[in-house]
């Protein structure tokens, strides 16, 4: 296993590869099927609205795109605390945490709806990062650029954990390498950035950083 020498921190994709929010979305929809093509609509959405708009108002809007009724996205902010982190995140995170590596997240979501999944986690961070406050949805660089700014480490000692492929491209882009949690076991479409290593779990980090 490729490994990097140092790493200051690790900064995290908050929704997908820290908690299960493919279960929150299929639960609001009410069918995988339909939660499945909601959040495309969403993401689709997303990537491409440039300067942040209200995460609310996408969410509505990509469930109207979806055929579902609106509310869905009502049903998906009203069960937001129940967000669930995956069964390993508290040990892997734990551990880092012991061997002094800061710890941070970006998200794209709302400050008020990101501060509240941050502490769904159950493990403290250096650093909260929310599309709102960064001015701009992920992929775009500056979500990234807050975190390391925030944490105060240098893009090349900065482990990204990725959620989705849209992060590896966007992490990257700033210098930071890139590990993919890909939980769903989504295809990897190659692009001119590569993760050090896909995997459908955290356990890799405690031996990827050293």
């Amino acid at each position: 296993m490729k490994q990097i020498v140092p790493v200051e921190a690790v900064v995290f994709d908050l929704l997908t590869a820290l908690l299960d929010s493919w279960s929150l979305w299929n639960g609001a929809a009410g069918s995988a099927a339909d939660g499945l093509r909601w959040r495309r609509a969403y993401l689709t959405l997303t990537y491409g609205c440039g300067a942040y708009r209200p995460y609310e108002d996408l969410v509505r809007e990509a469930a109207s795109e979806a055929g579902l009724a609106l509310a869905a996205a009502d049903a998906l902010t009203a069960r937001w605390s129940t967000l669930q982190p995956w069964p390993e995140v508290s040990r892997v995170l734990g551990a880092l945490s012991a061997r002094g590596i800061r710890l941070g997240v970006v998200t794209n979501c709302s400050t008020t709806l990101g501060r509240q999944a941050a502490d769904r986690v159950g493990v403290p961070f250096s650093a909260v990062v929310t599309s709102e406050e960064a001015g701009y949805y992920k992929p775009h660089p500056q979500p990234y650029r807050a975190a390391l700014d925030r944490l105060g480490s240098d893009p090349a000692r900065t482990l990204f954990v990725a959620g989705s492929p849209a992060d590896i491209p966007g992490a990257a882009g700033v210098g930071m390498p890139v590990f993919w949690h890909n939980r769903a076991g989504l295809p990897f479409v190659a692009d001119t950035a590569r993760p050090l290593l896909i995997a459908d779990t955290l356990d890799p980090l405690e031996e990827l950083v050293l």
